[in-house]
């Protein structure tokens, strides 16, 4: 597989060293005591977010990750050593769910971020730890405390600006391609793309990531075709390109409303984002025919839809402006939402 966007992994914590019973036993000394030494802790288990990573493929192959027991407490009052901690590493915008796939624990979203996921057990004392004046030679210690253990899944969302929606065949491929330096497969067939694909985007100086994502059917929700599993990956996105296929037999607003009833089914705020609508494949259609579909599509959308060729080059740079002011005030009314905080008034 060339993307791996989600791993089920069992992961568990070290257990603590056992505490030792040990006395002293020297010559010429005749109440040596107790001196055996408290037991390490266990290591502990971490998920780290590093930089260089795109995909979870490193989780396919190994599933179980443990970290090390803690060393047992030994005589003459020596402690055993903490046990090595287990830390995973995973790129930018992974979730950390339970076992339901549903219960989110962690979401990290930049590179440093770090979270402690399993803690390891304590070390146990060790008989030094148990003498006092009514029982100057305890011949009892504490084992180490066991480790904790779970199943968890990992589940990666892409991190970009933008995002390319539409039914298969519709060109994301082809615009993606065209905008960035991407290389997504392309052919003239349905479900070219099986996983997603993500592009650096330049345009007027500036530059954004956009995101494209295997096409959608009626009734992805439901599992078909490819489903509406890659649809995480334009959650975090500000705004979508939604492209229409003017070239296809299917009627543009039936094409639009297909993936618009797609997105409402699926929910988590996609259907509310903020979305450009565009013709695609003008290049292969006559003035009329180009006229005609996108006063349907405008009558379906609500929008006066933007002809676009990636092709040719018809509008391209024109998208991308689009994309890019949508992107811009997205964040302005993000900003604005922050509620600033209130300045402390003196008091004594």
């Amino acid at each position: 597989m060339k993307f791996l966007d989600q791993a089920k992994i069992y992961v568990r914590s070290g257990n603590g060293g056992a505490g030792s019973v040990s006395f002293r036993r020297e010559k010429f000394i005749e109440y040596g005591g107790p001196d055996g030494g408290d037991g390490g802790r266990g290591g502990d288990v971490w998920v780290e977010c590093v930089d260089g990573l795109n995909t979870l493929i490193d989780y396919r192959y190994q599933q179980h990750f443990k970290a090390s027991t803690g060393i047992h407490g030994m005589g003459k009052n020596r402690a055993g050593a903490n046990g090595e901690d287990v830390t995973l590493k995973v790129p930018v915008g992974t979730q950390i769910l339970e076992e339901d796939n549903e219960t989110l624990i962690a979401d990290l979203t930049e590179v440093g971020q770090k979270v402690l996921l399993l803690k390891g057990g304590n070390g146990g004392f060790g008989n030094a730890h148990f003498k006092s004046s009514v029982n100057q030679a305890p011949r009892r210690a504490n084992p180490g405390l066991e480790g904790q253990e779970k199943w968890i899944w990992l589940r990666l969302k892409l991190i970009a600006d933008a995002g390319l929606v539409g039914l298969p065949n519709a060109g994301k491929s082809t615009f993606l391609a065209a905008v960035s330096a991407a290389k997504p497969k392309i052919a003239d067939y349905p479900f070219t793309t099986l996983h997603p694909n993500l592009g650096i985007v330049q345009i007027d100086t500036r530059s954004f990531a956009i995101a494209d994502i295997p096409g959608l059917i009626e009734g992805a929700h439901e599992g078909t075709g490819l489903g509406d599993r890659f649809l995480g990956h334009v959650e975090r996105t500000r705004v979508l390109l939604h492209l229409v296929d003017g070239s296809g037999v299917e009627d543009p607003a039936e094409a639009y409303e297909v993936v618009r009833g797609e997105l409402e089914a699926y929910g988590n705020g996609l259907a509310d984002k903020p979305e450009i609508v565009a013709l695609s494949k003008c290049d292969a259609l006559t003035d009329e025919m180009i006229e005609e579909r996108s006063a349907s599509l405008e009558a379906a959308c609500g929008q006066k839809p933007l002809i676009l060729s990636s092709a040719s080059g018809l509008n391209v740079d024109r998208a991308l402006r689009m994309i890019l002011r949508a992107i811009d005030k997205d964040k302005q009314d993000e900003a604005n939402q922050v509620p600033s905080k209130p300045e402390e008034g003196w008091h004594p």
